[in-house]
């Protein structure tokens, strides 16, 4: 992730094909933030086909956050918190290491190292002969991959694939699990925004830009919520399986094609 040299470089679009853009981008954001994970990965990906990625990670910072109120307060009851001790220090240390580590670190190796973890942990889940017995809140995974989600995170809001690959052998009530992630990403979250304004300073457009955008969030968090209390848990996994392995490809084919 790179400090832009014009911190104030509009899209190349019109209004209305940014708006529109945007605002699939933002309802993408509120919908994971709802419950429903990995849809919204999909969202700096989308506004990197008229911008810079990092411009579009600095856009959704404030949606994510706006998006974390809400979210924070459907799931205040809900979420695993043998798994939070673990990961949240291990996530906010490693975003500030994102900091530090910024202005060298390759954007394209990020997201192969994410697709190839996503695509390798769905093909053992999904050709294992025998189902893989439950597993516990583990110290030193949860270390691992907190670390890995708080960077990824940190890069392009894509802390999901990690934080999957280690929460989904726990069988976590889908509820349980939806609620764990807003809560870990809301402070990791929290924790980007002074790295962010230190590496791209937020003029007084881009709040705006971000402001316009918050309806399309709030809406997508509600509804988010709304479907995951809905579906029957069986198909919540196989549908965050099967995002899991659909962004990794699209990680993989981003670099590669």
């Amino acid at each position: 992730m790179r400090k832009l040299n014009n911190a104030h470089e509009k899209p190349d679009m019109t209004f209305d094909s940014y708006f529109v853009l945007a605002g699939l981008a933002s309802l993408l954001v509120g919908l994971s933030k709802g419950g429903l994970p990995t849809v919204g990965m999909l969202a700096v990906p989308l506004l990197s086909l008229f911008m810079s990625p990092v411009k579009a990670a600095v856009l959704l910072l404030p949606i994510y956050i706006i998006s974390d109120v809400v979210s924070v307060w459907l799931y205040r009851k809900n979420f695993s918190a043998p798994n939070l001790k673990i990961l949240i220090p291990a996530g906010v240390l490693v975003v500030f290491i994102g900091w530090l580590t910024a202005s060298f670190t390759s954007d394209s190796a990020v997201k192969l190292m994410i697709g190839f973890m996503g695509v390798g942990f769905c093909l053992n889940t999904w050709l294992r002969k025998t189902p893989q017995d439950k597993q516990p809140a583990d110290t030193k995974k949860g270390w691992f991959w907190g670390s890995v989600a708080g960077f990824t995170s940190f890069i392009s809001h894509a802390g999901g694939p990690p934080f999957q690959i280690y929460v989904l052998p726990q069988r976590l009530p889908k509820i349980e699990f939806a609620g764990t992630a807003t809560l870990l990403f809301a402070v990791i979250n929290a924790a980007k925004i002074w790295p962010y304004q230190l590496l791209q300073p937020y003029s007084y457009d881009d709040l705006m830009r971000a402001a316009d955008l918050i309806p399309f969030a709030l809406v997508g968090t509600v509804l988010g919520a709304y479907i995951t209390k809905r579906i029957a848990d069986a198909w919540f996994y196989r549908l965050v399986q099967a995002g899991l392995f659909a962004v990794s490809i699209k990680l993989i084919t981003d670099v590669v094609l």
